[in-house]
């Protein structure tokens, strides 16, 4: 037998061959060396770009070991003085996040193809939706303080910009993903794109809608931790007074009570989701 395309003779009987592939294991290891190379080359340069001092973490253990001696004595007499505070968090938190939902639901309907094909005002509203998502929540925060000063509308105000853009966003790319042949249908019997969407699209989507509002509902008890840093009220001003006043004994009791709601919340969420999909 002659190879093709070759002048090579192979012996009688013989058979050509290609060479045998690497093993899967061979193929594992080369591509794990690959990452592990990236990796080290990216992350070596970055972490001497940002100068990280471990060395800082052993001179100064005696300031630290005192704080975490704090932290791990919680003085539960301050107890009482959280619940104000908590409460005026997940009332911010619940406002935000239901006046955030209730304007996604049409902001989706026009960012999305399937529901909206207005080639131009999509464009123009989902430009608006990631210039509203990558704005920091605390440089909301802080230009919202000095607009309409210290308390909890500005927080509110933060907080509903924030879930207004993450709704928008993650159902409108979930509707484009996603197959909808019953438009098409109503498209060819004549219905408007209104009709369409109240009919076809939103009995379809409100699990969605309501499972991205579960989550965010999630995240504003924890960043509005974070907002009462610049003044934005709710249980993280209480949570920046104490800790300018270096009592973390009072600040381990606040972040318990952050824990705990948040973990509340989240099994009450899951138990939602449940009979919602």
């Amino acid at each position: 037998m002659t190879a093709t395309g070759t002048d090579v003779q192979l012996p009688p009987g013989t058979d050509w061959q290609l060479p045998p592939r690497p093993s899967n294991r061979l193929r594992t290891a080369l591509i794990i060396g690959a990452v592990a190379a990236f990796t080290i080359a990216t992350c070596l340069p970055a972490i001497g770009g940002v100068q990280l001092d471990f060395g800082a973490l052993i001179s100064h253990w005696d300031n630290g070991s005192g704080l975490l001696l704090q932290l791990f004595q919680p003085d539960f007499a301050f107890l009482p003085r959280t619940v104000q505070p908590m409460l005026e968090t997940l009332q911010m938190a619940l406002v935000g996040a239901v006046a955030a939902a209730l304007l996604s639901v049409p902001l989706t309907l026009w960012a999305a193809a399937p529901t909206n094909p207005n080639g131009l005002s999509r464009r123009i509203l989902r430009a608006i939706v990631n210039v509203i998502r990558a704005v920091p929540d605390l440089v909301y925060a802080t230009i919202l303080v000095a607009m309409v000063g210290v308390g909890a509308l500005p927080g509110l105000l933060t907080l509903f910009l924030f879930d207004l853009g993450i709704i928008v966003k993650l159902v409108s790319e979930a509707i484009d993903s996603a197959d909808h042949p019953y438009i098409e249908a109503g498209r060819a019997a004549g219905g408007t794109q209104t009709q369409i969407n109240r009919v076809t699209v939103l009995p379809q989507v409100w699990p969605l809608f309501a499972n991205q509002w579960l989550y965010t509902l999630e995240l504003n008890v924890r960043i509005s931790a974070i907002l009462g840093i610049v003044g934005a009220g709710g249980i993280g001003r209480l949570l920046d007074e104490r800790r300018a006043f270096y009592a973390y004994d009072d600040v381990s009791v606040i972040v318990l009570e952050i824990l705990v709601v948040v973990v509340l919340i989240e099994v009450a969420s899951n138990l939602l989701r449940r009979r919602l999909v």
